[in-house]
């Protein structure tokens, strides 16, 4: 899809310091799929009571445990 877009160009030169991208275009690429992938993953505060941790589960209770 073709658009035009005005930046921020203090952000831009920054993104490109931060990166090895060359053009404009492939970093607002790689901007867009950072974005979606992050808002893709899971909150994990949203896995709470799905399993594999025991509500009852002390961490702190097993490292004091001696061997």
């Amino acid at each position: 899809m073709r658009t035009n877009i005005v930046l921020d160009e203090e952000l831009v030169k920054e993104a490109f310091a931060l990166t090895d991208i060359k053009t404009k275009r492939d970093l607002v690429y790689q901007a867009l799929t950072e974005f979606v992938d992050n808002r893709k993953r899971l909150n994990l505060q949203d896995l709470k009571g799905i399993g594999g941790i025991h509500t009852d589960y002390d961490h702190k209770a097993l490292r004091a445990r001696k061997n």
